[in-house]
């Protein structure tokens, strides 16, 4: 690259309104550029355009100078090439381009979110250019690098190929809808910035932007001075400004300041400016024409005299190009040889130093290798040489046709021209007929045929027009869509990479809090300033809520009060050490879900969505342990359950039911009412005095009663029904969800008046806990801790109290379709997943009030499923059956013994008189006092 690039001023250093543009008004990376050849020159994106604009009587066309910054991917106008402040920019990267057949010849349209901005190019085929153009540059944007690297160089060798074959193939897609448009010579780039601007208006007044009055004067002023005389010295302010005063200051310009100048370091001392680029920077000055008063007849021949100078200097900057291009050839080749010489050195240096004829043999033996290795690149070579060949051929062979169509094109139109001729003549020979004569039936023929050709001409433009008009919506709509599809997959690793990051500041805040808990515990009730501090601390850790956070941090999805169902997130304890738990564990389970969301929940949900109708099946029962996703777990379980009662269910069944509450009062119908306000305390829908679920939930209990006067209402029965309207939403799926647990999944007699299943499956849990977990039933063994206390509330509501929502309805997903296995799994799973936490603790005490909400501790539900459906197996259900068998033999022979001695009780004490000690007064004679 040849040319150095200016400095802009350092009151200028703000975005390109203050950059030092050349002449040309190109943006600063762009100054540089003048010194390549004319042909390269139209890579910077600039020219000249109309834009439609203004109010009132001068609204209309004015002609602005555009030009295109890389970096930002912004379009700046100005009024002419010469102004150094851009009037306004237009931000392309948001940006959809439009052409309209229907309208003026060269109009297109540029649609930002906030705007629509009309052009108009001078020719079809440069604004066509200019879409073209407009496009890759938005494509070049959104796949270049988003921040740029400590080194370019190193930058543009690192992601230049790449970038470079993605705007090779986006070319080639685009060309697919349209052809590639030529570069209109002398209307865009360096080229068009070297001609005077278009008048698109009679009055100069009509083309200044009212809008932007304040960047338009400081833009006369700049022209202003750019036109003066030089004082002084011959350079101007911005180093490229001063007027070109003849042939002599040519050659003062060149002069370069002494590196060994006292006061200036030779690292700092500017690199010798190269004759090509200061060509380009003379070209600059001399073609700045005084177009701020251009009534002034001195402006104009000064204008004159500056295009006619510009030429030599173009002519004299091809020269130097060419020259410059082969010394850059020349010196690649002499640094290839240099380096092909430097390896053969060290080659032979390497081969002398060797000591031994073993190290020379292994030498010359990579050199063998290199050589076999050259000699595979250079066939590969040849193939590809080969294959260009081919391609050559081919492309030579599509030429000759094109020369064949073009020359049958050439034959048609000249038929056309003799048919015109002879036209014409006939139109002659009817016009010097007499004009009294009428005219024949030929002529209104002839006529009518005329009018019918233009017509069809004219409806052929406007196919061609419509045409090239589909062509380039086509290829938008391509583009922008890819560059959507781009976007999506940014923002969806932006989301990941969020959602991470806020997982581990949860576990951080997590193990803070864990930490000020256990400084707690540690420090006991000792007065001093660290209790008091502490005591702040944690205080504080309470009180903070995630949307109190700072302002300027995104939440990708701060902790809510409440889940998605409607629970709190962090219980409200009144206990401060149980408080602080909770928010451990509100903290852990949003952590667990931020990091499992995209690796197993995406994946889970795709696998439901591509699921379809629902059969049993071993995929189906794995899916179900998984977990079902919220958005599908509504329709999974009404299949469960219509698999479940589809032998109890009959239409119009719960109607019916409820009519037979109204027509009388049910006997549980008061303890119902009493269980309703203490239905989970902890959800919204339950507390809310507004809401319609406790209604629900009233009639799907009562209709329950009737429906099974055997067991009526049960304690537990609320939260089964409640859990399933809050899935369901509907009372009557509710009401068959409860019929399905109740009736078809539970053993018998679990919910009657003496639980008497629900007391042998306890017995079975023992059994099964001290075979799973020998080591943890000998340390409860050990200090006396009955788990039926804890645990029989669990098979009583299937866990509806002790997990957290998320971990409970995947329990009861696997629970509907494979039945109270699933219970045993979980419980057995729950005591496993906290065994080392309970061996730790020595105490009985300490042991129940860690049993009380341990549960509420879990947050790792793929842990405790992993656990509860692979760490638990063998698990069959016969043993299970044997087991409950063995206990209910067990405990109705207890029961009848109980019966009994209770019997034998009541007939002794029937059997003795009612004697009333002497001391004490009887009921009935303290009646008959007064």
């Amino acid at each position: 690259m040849a040319g150095v690039q200016e400095k802009p001023p350092a009151s200028s250093s703000e975005g390109p309104a203050g950059s030092a543009r050349g002449v040309e008004g190109l943006p600063p990376e762009a100054s540089a550029s003048c010194a390549r050849p004319l042909e390269t020159a139209p890579k910077k994106l600039c020219g000249y355009l109309s834009k439609f604009g203004g109010k009132g009587p001068i609204r209309g066309w004015k002609s602005r100078w555009f030009y295109y910054d890389e970096r930002k991917c912004h379009l700046y106008y100005s009024r002419t090439a010469q102004d150094a402040n851009p009037l306004d920019s237009i931000d392309l990267s948001s940006a959809v381009f439009d052409c309209k057949a229907d309208a003026e010849e060269g109009t297109f349209e540029i649609k930002t979110p906030g705007r629509i901005i009309i052009l108009k190019a001078a020719t079809k085929q440069v604004m066509l250019y200019w879409l073209q153009q407009l496009q890759m540059k938005r494509w070049e944007f959104h796949n270049s690098p988003p921040a740029p690297p400590a080194d370019p160089d190193a930058a543009l060798a690192g992601n230049g190929p790449a970038l470079h074959l993605e705007l090779e193939q986006e070319e080639a897609e685009l060309g697919e809808f349209l052809s590639p448009v030529k570069t209109p010579t002398g209307l865009v780039g360096v080229a068009a910035a070297l001609q005077p601007a278009p008048a698109t208006t009679p009055l100069a007044l009509q083309n200044i932007s009212l809008k932007h009055l304040g960047t338009e004067i400081q833009n006369t002023m700049h022209n202003i001075r750019g036109n003066r005389p030089p004082q002084g010295s011959g350079h101007g302010p911005s180093g490229g400004d001063s007027p070109l005063s003849g042939e002599p200051q040519r050659e003062e310009q060149p002069s370069h300041p002494d590196a060994s100048a006292p006061g200036k370091d030779p690292a700092d001392s500017p690199k010798p400016t190269p004759k090509s680029s200061l060509t380009a920077s003379l070209i600059q000055k001399a073609k700045r024409p005084s177009n701020t008063f251009p009534l002034f007849a001195e402006g104009l021949t000064r204008n004159r005299t500056a295009q006619e100078k510009a030429l030599a200097f173009e002519q004299q900057v091809l020269i130097l190009t060419k020259e410059l291009k082969s010394q850059k050839e020349l010196v690649r080749i002499l640094h290839k040889a240099l380096e092909a010489a430097q390896q053969e050195k060290r080659a032979s240096s390497a081969y002398l130093a060797a000591a031994e004829d073993k190290d020379r043999l292994e030498l010359v033996r990579h050199k063998v290798r290199q050589i076999v290795e050259l000699g595979r690149r250079v066939e590969a070579l040849e193939q590809e040489r080969e294959r260009l060949a081919q391609t050559v051929s081919l492309r030579d062979q599509q030429v000759q046709e094109l020369q064949q169509h073009v020359q049958l094109l050439m034959d048609k139109n000249q038929a056309k021209q003799q048919v015109i001729c002879m036209l014409s003549e006939k139109v002659t020979q009817d016009s010097m007929q007499p004009p009294n004569q009428p005219p024949g039936p030929s002529d209104a023929a002839d006529r009518d045929l005329l009018s019918q050709q233009e017509e069809m001409e004219h409806l052929k433009d406007d196919m061609e027009a419509y045409r090239t008009q589909n062509h380039f919506l086509n290829s938008e709509i391509h583009q922008v869509t890819k560059i959507w599809r781009k976007v999506a997959e940014r923002e969806k690793a932006l989301l990941m990479k969020c959602a991470y990051l806020q997982a581990k500041n949860c576990q951080v805040e997590s193990k803070y809090l864990t930490g000020l808990r256990r400084l707690q515990e540690a420090m006991g009730n000792q007065a001093s300033e660290c209790s008091e501090l502490l005591r702040q601390l944690i205080q504080e850790a309470l009180q903070w809520e995630a949307s109190e956070a700072s302002a300027d941090c995104v939440e990708l999805s701060p902790i809510s009060e409440y889940d998605e169902y409607g629970f709190l997130t962090v219980p409200n304890f009144e206990v401060e050490d149980l408080k602080l738990l909770a928010k451990i564990q509100a903290l852990e389970v949003r952590s667990h879900h931020l990091l499992a969301h995209e690796a197993v929940e995406r994946p889970l949900r795709e696998r439901w969505a591509a699921l379809g109708e629902l059969t049993p099946s071993v995929e189906l029962k794995q899916l179900l342990r998984a977990g079902v996703s919220r958005e599908h777990r509504p329709r999974v379980w009404r299949w469960l359950i219509r698999l479940r009662v589809q032998h109890l269910q009959t239409p119009g069944r719960y109607q019916e039911l409820l009519s037979q509450r109204q027509a009388c009062k049910h006997p549980a119908a008061r303890q119902i009412e009493l269980d309703l306000n203490r239905t989970f305390p902890n959800n919204k829908h339950f507390t809310c005095p507004t809401s319609s679920f406790p209604d629900k939930l009233r009639r799907v209990l009562l209709a329950f009663s009737w429906q099974n006067p055997s067991i009526g209402y049960c304690q537990g029965l609320n939260r089964l029904a409640a859990i399933a309207l809050l899935v369901l939403d509907e009372e009557e799926s509710a009401f068959w969800c409860l019929v399905a647990i109740v009736e078809t999944i539970m053993p018998p007699d679990y919910y009657s008046k003496t639980l008497i299943a629900s007391q042998v499956d306890q017995r079975v849990l023992q059994d099964l806990l001290s075979e799973k977990l020998p080591k943890l039933m000998a340390h409860l063994g050990q200090h006396r801790v009955d788990l039926s206390f804890i645990t029989f509330n669990w098979f009583l509501v299937v866990f509806a109290d002790s997990l957290i929502s998320n971990i409970l309805l995947q329990v009861w997903d696997a629970f509907l379709y494979e039945g109270t296995k699933v219970v045993f799994r979980y419980a057995l799973a729950i005591f496993k997943y906290n065994e080392e936490e309970i061996l730790r603790l020595q105490d009985s005490l300490e042991i129940y009030q860690y049993l009380r909400f341990f549960t509420k501790t879990i947050c790792n539900s793929r842990k405790l499923m992993d656990i509860a459906f692979n760490d638990m197996n063998p698990f069959p259900m016969k043993q299970l059956r044997q087991l409950r068998a063995a206990y209910r033999e067990r405990l109705e022979a207890e029961l009848r013994e109980l019966e009994q001695l209770k019997a034998q009780y009541l007939e002794i004490r029937a059997s003795l008189d009612p004697v009333v000690p002497e001391s004490c007064t009887s009921e009935d004679e303290g009646e008959g006092e007064t």
